[in-house]
Order: structure tokens, then sequence, then C-alpha cells
């Protein structure tokens, strides 16, 4: 019998050598430059820049060639530079959003970035049905995002 999609959180972390407050600022304010537009985005190769706006309430968006703009979700929390939640439904209408939370922890190696991945259960019906591709996607992200972040010479 296949498990409740609710019960399935999707969770993942990476460990950057910057303070908490670079590690926030190129995750928010850097998205667009290290996130892979080319194969996960809506407009794949039309996109060209993704967006997070910061504040409570503002927009997860995506731009694309001739300024349209694709929503992927809202801002739910944002507290600078710990934590940040906001809902996630990238080419989806909305009553279909999970719920993603990243959050920053100082370490002795710099930071500690956990993002978790859940609320499945307005996707999709059971866990089987959740596609594979989203763990190896956030590894994928979490893997450039640690690539940009690099060392503390920001």
């Amino acid at each position: 019998m296949a498990s409740d999609a609710a019960s399935v959180v999707i969770r993942n972390a990476v460990t950057v050598a910057v303070p908490v407050e670079t590690a926030f600022r190129v995750f928010t304010e850097e998205v667009g430059s290290w996130w892979p537009l080319r194969t996960k985005s809506v407009g794949q190769e039309e996109a060209e820049d993704l967006v997070i706006e910061p504040r409570e309430g503002g927009r997860v968006y995506e731009r694309v060639r001739g300024g349209q703009e694709h929503l992927w979700g809202d801002i739910l929390v944002w507290k600078p530079p710990h934590r940040l939640a906001f809902t996630w439904h990238p080419g989806r209408g909305h009553e279909t959003s999970q719920e993603v939370e990243v959050r920053f922890t100082a370490s002795s190696d710099g930071t500690v970035v956990e993002l978790e991945h859940r609320g499945w259960d307005r996707l999709v019906a059971t866990a089987d049905e959740i596609p594979d591709h989203y763990v190896s996607g956030w590894d994928e992200v979490l893997g450039r995002f640690a690539l940009a972040a690099g060392p503390d010479d920001k």
C-alpha cells in the first residue's frame, strides 16, 4: 500500500564556507545567477531570471524572454538571515502548491543550509506519485548554490 503524500518531506542540506548573512543573500538576492534555469524552470531555454521578492507576501517568479513572468510561489516567512519559506507551484495553479522552507544556521564550517519540501498532498495522492526528479533536482540546486556562495570573498 502506498503511503500518504502528506507524510512525505524531502530534506536536503549543504554547508557553505561563508557567514549566515552571505549565504542568505546569495540564496535570495542572487538566485537568478545560480539556479539551473535551462533545465529547472517553466520557460527552459526562454528563461532569463529567477526573482525572490524580499518580504512576506512577496513573489518567487521566473522572467522569460519578452518580459513574461511565471509565478512559482509566494513568500510565507521572511526572516533574514535565518529562515525563508514559500509556496511552490512553478507552472501550475496555486491550488497545487507545496511549501519549501530554507533555514540558515551558523556552524564552525560556515553556514548549514537546510531545505525542506513538503505539502505533497496538494499535488498528488500518494507518495509513489511524487516525481523522482524532485530529490535529484534539489541536490543539483543546492550544489549550484554552494558553488555560487563559494568562499567568503563576496
